[in-house]
């Protein structure tokens, strides 16, 4: 059984990015400008493993753009290759490896584009895009059966 609720800590994904407030959107960031990914002096932070930075509240680390997405990846350990397709392609480094080894997906920062289902080389997908509101389980049972090449 995978894991559905893997996280470096439990500050991952704490807080949801939405309009308004003090952040500015995308198109109003002026060019030069700095966001700082980390509160105070960061002066030592490479120092400092991931769990123990002061992350602001709009860094990835601990934001979490999950609102954004309409569709979610769903992945399948059964068919998985591992051959890091998705992990390599993801814009967003929602691919959770280890160790060369498909872990799972990092829904707090999967925006679901689906560039995940479309490296992915295995037949069929070991990764296919359900909607955000179906249940993993569900997902996984009506996983389609390998396709067998046509012969002429």
């Amino acid at each position: 059984m995978q894991d559905l609720k893997l996280k470096a800590t439990d500050s991952r994904g704490l807080y949801q990015l939405e309009a308004g407030f003090d952040l500015l959107g995308w198109d109003e960031v002026t060019q030069g400008s700095v966001l700082s990914s980390f509160e105070g002096d960061a002066t030592d932070i490479v120092n400092l493993k991931a769990e123990e930075r002061a992350y602001s509240h709009y860094n990835s680390y601990t934001a979490t753009v999950a609102s954004w997405r309409v569709k979610k990846p769903v992945f399948n350990i059964d068919v998985c290759i591992d051959c890091q397709n998705c992990w390599v392609w993801c814009p967003d480094s929602s691919i959770i490896s280890r160790d060369k080894q498909m872990l799972g997906i990092d829904y707090d920062h999967c925006k679901g584009c689906e560039v995940c289902v479309e490296v992915c080389p295995t037949n069929p997908k070991s990764l296919l895009m359900f909607g955000e509101n179906d249940d993993i389980e569900t997902a996984l049972s009506q996983w389609p059966e390998k396709k067998k090449k046509e012969t002429k």
